[in-house]
């Protein structure tokens, strides 16, 4: 089974599942049985293990990058991965509202063109400014359904957005379903990227921010990214091509929860628990974001 029907089915079962799952636990979800901090801690751990997994394989495409620069010790792979990870958290400190604007703005192209599974050439605009408005989805449909808890997350990170209107609001999620529907038809992929858009307005729906950005990260985007990889290893045996991901991941995974989980520990000392869970997760992706495009950006640049 080639790679393309993998995401149609892994796509429209995921849809399927959380209709149900939303269905089924609708009156719970209202009466928010789940206090928020157990929501936060569970959020924590799946984006600290399954989220950032799907960059775990960074290293290798960081060595054969290094092959084509001629650049010998591998050793300045992670010296140039952690420096820039360190950077940003630095340029955060000092200048908080413009990086996590450049990170949203980053963070969205990121996601409309990695979820989109297309190979197009990079340098036709047109197709950068689709993956914007698809991947912007992730921001405006929160900011639109749970506004007030969405502009608190964003506050707790320095970042004002409580001036965005409902109508800029929905004018983004309406360019973002247009997106969706020229990149199908440009695919040619089943419908899968309307199925996503779906899935990811339903899920900020009935979901607060966080569970609903949670299950996007972990479940969609990582899982998808996952399975690029999972292919590349072996793609006539996708059990054996899963293990041996699972097996080469789980080492930078663990460290990375390690770290999470020591940056937690110092910051709970100075701010409230909850407001000092999120901003690990939404620091330590920008942190692992920005090398990681740049990774994929570098190793597609040279592999035309």
């Amino acid at each position: 089974m080639d790679l393309l029907k993998i995401n149609k089915r892994y796509s429209f079962f995921l849809l399927l599942f959380n209709v149900i799952f939303l269905i089924s636990f609708s009156k719970v979800l209202e009466n928010q049985q789940i206090e928020l901090q157990y929501q936060a801690i569970i959020c924590f751990f799946l984006i600290s293990i399954i989220g950032v997994s799907h960059g775990a394989l960074d290293h290798l495409k960081g060595y054969k990058l290094m092959e084509v620069y001629k650049i010998q010790n591998k050793s300045f792979f992670y010296l140039a991965y952690i420096a820039i990870s360190l950077l940003v958290i630095f340029i955060w400190l000092i200048f908080p509202e413009f990086v996590l604007l450049f990170f949203l703005l980053v963070a969205s192209y990121h996601f409309g063109k990695e979820d989109s599974c297309m190979e197009q050439n990079t340098k036709n605009i047109t197709y950068d400014v689709l993956y914007l408005f698809k991947g912007s989805v992730i921001i405006t449909a929160p900011l639109l359904f749970h506004g007030e808890k969405t502009i608190e997350i964003f506050q707790i990170l320095n970042l004002n957005l409580s001036f965005l209107e409902n109508n800029f609001l929905i004018l983004m999620i309406f360019f973002s379903f247009i997106a969706n529907i020229i990149l199908t038809v440009q695919s040619n992929n089943g419908g899968f990227l309307l199925a996503d858009w779906t899935n990811i307005i339903l899920l900020n729906v009935f979901l607060s921010p966080l569970i609903a950005f949670t299950i996007y990260f972990c479940f969609l985007h990582s899982v998808r990214h996952s399975l690029s990889l999972i292919y590349e290893i072996d793609s006539n045996n996708f059990k054996v091509g899963f293990f041996k991901f699972i097996k080469k991941a789980l080492p930078l995974t663990l460290i990375t929860l390690l770290i999470f989980l020591v940056s937690l520990y110092f910051l709970a000392n100075y701010n409230v628990f909850n407001d000092a869970i999120l901003k690990v997760i939404f620091i330590g992706l920008a942190s692992l974001t920005f090398p990681h495009i740049l990774l994929e950006y570098l190793v597609e640049k040279n592999e035309k």
